[in-house]
């Protein structure tokens, strides 16, 4: 008895989850597509603009953090270009000074003058105070400025400062270079490149073949030229190299020609850094409230496995996380339920088989105690007939285990349901002859009588009903079927005693028995209609019953034509 009905609350109540998103359509197709769901309950809408926002404000923030850094770098990277050559002018300053305006060709391009008569602030004059250059505009120019010994300020001015200070260093690396013996002059260049900061290498004068000709003719007229080397059309850049004479035989060549590089890995490292952190912020925050409840219903579900049968899931969104607590909570009611049927059954189960048992008992004594055939014989029918008594209380008992635990396996199939209604008014006019059952059948589409059913299991809620009726019915049963373009309804009305309407909900409930006419002493375990609900919940429809023209009772069952399985 026990294995037969094979009770496991767990699975059952994995099943009533899945059938409860099937029965409900709307719920379904949230469940599926989520389309009609609004930001602020879409998990992944809600993610996907709340990390698109934070980028977005984290974009306006990085164009400023980018702005700053390069101007920083800018800056620094100014000095450093022109820190070499005011160090090195620096110290021997009067000479130089004049080897500067001979390559220039103008003395006003510098001037000393007093620290106080500049316009500084006060941090650029404590660096310069310190040691260091400094460089700030002038006149769509560049300004650079570098402290002497002296105490007076060293200022020099440039158009354009990257190739200003490569072509007057080179240019002194030149001049310098030829004053030396000719034995020494290599050393010469390396060692005053080296004290300038500059890449120079030498090179013949035949190398110059491979140039333009415009290139080879401004540099035999100025003694210097900017010309293009390693060009990359693919990527845009195209880097060029100063070339410097330096003799007869060889000329200098800086290569390549000092640029600022606005997109330099330190500041696109800084930049992802900084997106990645960004990013990461936002996830934590939108995550962290779906994580925390998340850990309700984990919360939720560890009471429920000590016990706690009370347990539930409190959220009032519709998103996933929250859809996935009303399922929990559904489950955990299907539970529960499950444990009180459970619990109700053995008690209802024991006392249903106290009477045919004690009968047979009595049966079996009687047998021993008399040796009269005939009334052996009627014993005999006796304990036969409650061993039949027996077989279909476990036959019932089994049935409404399989519906209520989580359903049978259903093999839905396109029936005509009209053919069903008229075979259950022929099976059940010949077993009750003095009632008179009658189908009023409506169709509208000839196509509509067919429903997508398990044909035994609507077979059979319609014959409990049907059956139900003609028992306590006085004289009619009258089946009302009306099919829809999207449901099907069946009525079954007799012209009984009736159903209080307070017992209309409890008459469903497992061996419920109502105190009136609707006795015992008609049949049955009060198994049927609890079946018949039970049928109808798995086809995601009804069943229940209300009260009938005819002034008995009205019991209806309203399923959909197709099923969403399907």
């Amino acid at each position: 008895m026990t294995s037969g009905c094979s009770w496991h609350p767990a699975r059952s109540a994995i099943r009533q989850m899945i059938s409860s998103a099937r029965q409900n359509s709307a719920s379904w197709k949230r469940w599926a597509g989520m389309d009609d769901l609004p930001i602020a309950d879409n998990v992944f809408l809600r993610v996907f603009f709340g990390v698109a926002g934070a980028l977005l404000i984290y974009a306006v923030f990085a164009i400023a953090i980018f702005h700053f850094l390069n101007t920083t770098r800018y800056s620094d990277y100014r000095e450093q270009r022109v820190t070499p050559l005011i160090t090195w002018l620096a110290e021997d300053i009067r000479p130089r000074l004049d080897l500067l305006s001979a390559i220039t060709g103008s003395s006003e391009i510098y001037a000393l003058r007093e620290l106080h008569e500049l316009p500084l602030t006060g941090i650029q004059r404590e660096r310069l105070l310190a040691g260091q250059s400094v460089v700030v505009p002038y006149h769509g120019g560049t300004q650079a400025f570098g402290m002497l010994a002296t105490g007076e300020v060293l200022s020099i001015l440039f158009s354009d400062l990257e190739l200003e200070t490569a072509l007057w260093s080179s240019r002194l690396v030149s001049i310098l270079s030829r004053q030396s013996d000719e034995a020494l002059q290599t050393a010469t260049v390396k060692s005053l490149a080296r004290r300038l900061n500059l890449p120079l290498v030498l090179q013949p004068l035949d190398n110059m073949a491979l140039w333009q000709l415009s290139l080879r003719q401004r540099f035999a007229q100025e003694g210097w030229t900017v010309f293009p080397i390693n060009a990359q059309p693919d990527a845009g850049v195209e880097q060029r190299a100063l070339a410097v004479a330096l003799d007869d035989r060889q000329f200098l060549q800086l290569s390549p020609l000092p640029r600022f590089r606005v997109w330099a890995w330190p500041v696109l490292g800084t930049l992802v850094a900084l997106a990645l952190v960004c990013v990461g912020v936002t996830l934590h925050l939108l995550l962290q409230q779906i994580e925390g409840r998340l850990r309700k219903i984990e919360t939720a579900a560890n009471r429920i496995s000590r016990g706690d049968m009370d347990a539930r899931v409190v959220d009032q969104h519709v998103d996933a996380v929250g859809r996935l607590g009303s399922v929990f909570n559904s489950m955990a009611d299907h539970i529960q339920r499950l444990v009180d049927v459970q619990r109700e059954m053995i008690h209802a189960v024991s006392h249903e088989l106290r009477t045919p048992v004690a009968r047979i008992r009595f049966g079996i004594q009687m047998i021993e105690d008399f040796v009269d055939d005939k009334v052996v014989t009627k014993q005999l029918k006796g304990i036969d007939s409650d061993i039949q008594e027996l077989n279909e209380l476990i036959d019932e008992i089994l049935t409404y285990a399989r519906l209520e635990q989580g359903g049978p396996i259903l093999d839905f199939q396109t029936t005509n349901v009209k053919d069903i209604v008229q075979q259950i008014v022929s099976e059940q006019t010949r077993i009750h002859q003095r009632i008179a059952i009658q189908a009023n059948i409506q169709v509208a589409d000839p196509r509509s009588v067919v429903s997508e059913v398990e044909p035994r299991y609507i077979h059979r809620s319609m014959q409990n009903l049907v059956g139900n009726a003609a028992r306590y019915a006085k004289s009619q049963v009258q089946i009302n079927a009306s099919f829809g373009d999207e449901t099907i309804r069946i009525d079954v009305e007799d012209d009984g005693p009736g159903v209080p309407e307070e017992d209309w909900e409890r008459i469903f409930t497992p061996f419920a028995r109502l105190d009136d006419s609707r006795t015992r002493s008609s049949g049955g375990y009060g198994l049927g209609l609890s079946i018949v609900r039970r049928i109808l919940y798995w086809h995601g429809g009804q069943a229940f019953v209300g009260r009938s023209a005819l002034g008995g009772a009205k019991f209806s069952l309203v399923w959909p034509r197709k099923q969403l399985s399907s």
